[in-house]
């Protein structure tokens, strides 16, 4: 069983450090709005309880997530079953080398018989964004999603145009050594929530998706047929509305954050732009970043108030993707993840 270390105050003022069992990814029963999402997933996707969370920590928080991985371990699958189970309007933009910003955020576009300007509004005007395979493309085309996904709204020429509400960013890439990928600017990085890092499945997942899909039937096409995929087997038939998802995100407002937690967050935060093995540290969007989704966390888990634990579970996927070593540090091989748990053990 895995254990996670909190602290408490003693009488003394002393920080007493306690280690407990980590509870469940998911505990049926303590938020229906999750059970209901994660059930809808979970005939789809296999395993990723804890990927399926942290979605569901950036559609209650409006934060963006970005889910890195190698290809072929569902990540387009997970974003697009989890669309289905929610009435949200859901658009995909695969961005390739050659895409343009004007693909992703829309153009003027002039009428020939009337001379006329008009709006072309491109895919970003939708609830949920997936940015698949972010990576690929450009800096310049990367760098349009910046205004959207900071203040939600674009602008079209002379002219400001709010996006819907929700709106959420969803972006999936693959690891930056592949070939054929460009490294997200750090102002953009810092403008996810979160970023994810997704691992292969185990055996016995591994088997469940093989036996899922020999158990997909044809999809008929007039006289032809072809193999069905996964994509075609999510089901949306029961969908949670808009209105329930609003209600959930009420609910998150509602919990409680205390000071104290509020100074740990601030100090994780300042701690990593002193870290001497630390060229960038984070921005103060780290701080709120944490404080948000842990408020999320702990609705999730049922609970009206945060605690340590939930600073520990998602540190790693608030602070690694804002920070960035020293050439001295990565010439002596040493890893941010290395880093950030030192300075997480500083802290308890």
């Amino acid at each position: 069983m895995t254990t996670t270390a909190s602290t408490s105050v003693g009488a003394n003022g002393t920080a007493i450090e306690k280690s407990h069992p980590a509870p469940p990814v998911w505990t049926p029963g303590k938020c229906p709005f999750a059970d209901t999402v994660r059930t809808q997933v979970a005939q789809t996707v296999v395993g990723q309880e804890v990927v399926v969370e942290r979605v569901l920590i950036a559609l209650l928080t409006g934060g963006h997530l970005l889910l890195e991985g190698v290809p072929g371990i569902a990540k387009t699958l997970m974003v697009q079953a989890v669309a289905k189970a929610i009435d949200l309007q859901f658009h995909r933009v695969q961005f390739t080398i050659d895409l343009l910003p004007s693909d992703i955020v829309g153009a003027e576009i002039r009428e020939q018989r009337t001379s006329e300007f008009r709006i072309h509004k491109g895919p970003i005007f939708t609830n949920l964004l997936l940015a698949d395979e972010i990576n690929r493309a450009s800096p310049k085309v990367q760098s349009a999603l910046l205004e959207a996904m900071q203040e939600r709204r674009v602008s079209i020429g002379d002219t400001t145009h709010d996006l819907p509400a929700p709106f959420l960013v969803i972006a999936t890439q693959n690891p930056i050594e592949q070939a054929g990928t460009f490294e997200l600017p750090e102002a953009q990085l810092d403008r996810f929530m979160l970023r994810h890092r997704l691992t292969y499945p185990t055996p016995t997942q591994e088997a469940e998706v093989v036996r899922r899909s020999l158990n997909l039937r044809l999809k008929r096409q007039g006289d032809g047929a072809v193999p069905m995929s996964a994509f075609d087997a999510i089901d949306g038939s029961q969908r949670m509305s808009v209105k329930q998802l609003s209600e959930a995100m009420a609910a998150v407002q509602a919990v409680h954050v205390s000071d104290v937690f509020v100074r740990d967050c601030v100090e994780l935060v300042n701690l990593t732009r002193k870290h001497p093995d630390l060229e960038l540290g984070c921005s103060p969007r780290a701080a709120l970043a944490l404080a948000n989704a842990s408020r999320a966390r702990a609705h999730i888990h049922g609970r009206e108030y945060v605690i340590p634990e939930d600073l520990f579970a998602l540190a790693e996927d608030v602070i690694l993707h804002r920070v960035r070593l020293t050439y001295e540090a990565l010439a002596e091989g040493r890893k941010a993840a290395d880093v950030l748990a030192a300075i997480l053990k500083s802290l308890t």
